[in-house]
């Protein structure tokens, strides 16, 4: 199996050298940079397959970077996961609203954020070989039309860009539109059991998906006390 290529983009010397020590002895090819710039610089040279990303950064800032990756067509598919200060809430929603896939907050365990690499990386796997295996039937609900072999969402026949979060999420809720899933529920269907990641992170995805459908995204209810569902009329 080719080595995964992990792309580092971290200023923070001690840091940088943390995560690729660890990343190195799971396994993983490193790119290192130290700024935006440089970062955008080495992609276009050796495409990695994930992306650890600081926010912090000299130049241009994670977000701008964030926001760049996911607008080129080389590289809108690469999973990124976003390294935030604790407490930046802002910066995390504004984050994950631009297309990152998961953060880790500082400080952050090592082991941690090796395993969320690996689930990043092994749910992407998975998808391929899905895909490859059987098309899954579209979704047609509301004004809404979801394509799971084109990874495609249209709303009254325009398309809108999301996450991969975001579309497994809105493919779960609408493929059995009117029931009600917990938060848990959602966090399983889409992360895997082993994975890491708490309530809020599903809030902020769906505050992302309401604000990205329109009118639609008014669709996507929050039961009091249980988690979400996708109205039906």
């Amino acid at each position: 199996m080719r080595q995964k290529t992990v792309l580092v983009v971290e200023d923070e010397e001690d840091i940088q050298q943390l995560v690729s020590y660890n990343l190195m002895k799971g396994g993983f090819s490193i790119i290192c940079a130290e700024s935006g710039e440089e970062a955008l610089e080495r992609m276009g040279a050796r495409r990695p397959d994930i992306i650890i990303l600081d926010l912090m950064l000299p130049g241009i800032n994670g977000l701008e970077v964030c926001k760049t990756i996911r607008r080129l067509e080389t590289s809108k598919d690469i999973p990124i996961i976003m390294l935030t200060a604790k407490g930046e809430e802002s910066d995390i929603v504004t984050g994950l609203e631009l297309g990152a896939d998961d953060y880790v907050t500082k400080p952050f365990s090592p082991k941690i954020l090796l395993a969320r690499v690996r689930a990043i990386l092994r749910r992407k796997e998975e998808e391929k070989a899905e895909a490859a295996q059987a098309v899954e039937p579209s979704i047609h609900v509301a004004e809404l039309t979801i394509d799971p072999a084109k990874f495609e969402v249209l709303v009254k026949g325009d398309p809108v860009q999301l996450t991969l979060s975001e579309f497994d999420i809105l493919k779960m809720l609408a493929r059995r539109s009117g029931w009600v899933f917990t938060r848990q529920q959602i966090i399983d269907s889409i992360r895997g059991f082993d994975y890491n990641v708490t309530p809020r992170a599903i809030d902020v995805h769906i505050f992302s998906l309401r604000k990205k459908l329109g009118k639609v995204g008014k669709k996507i209810e929050a039961v009091r006390g249980i988690g979400y569902r996708f109205k039906v009329d």
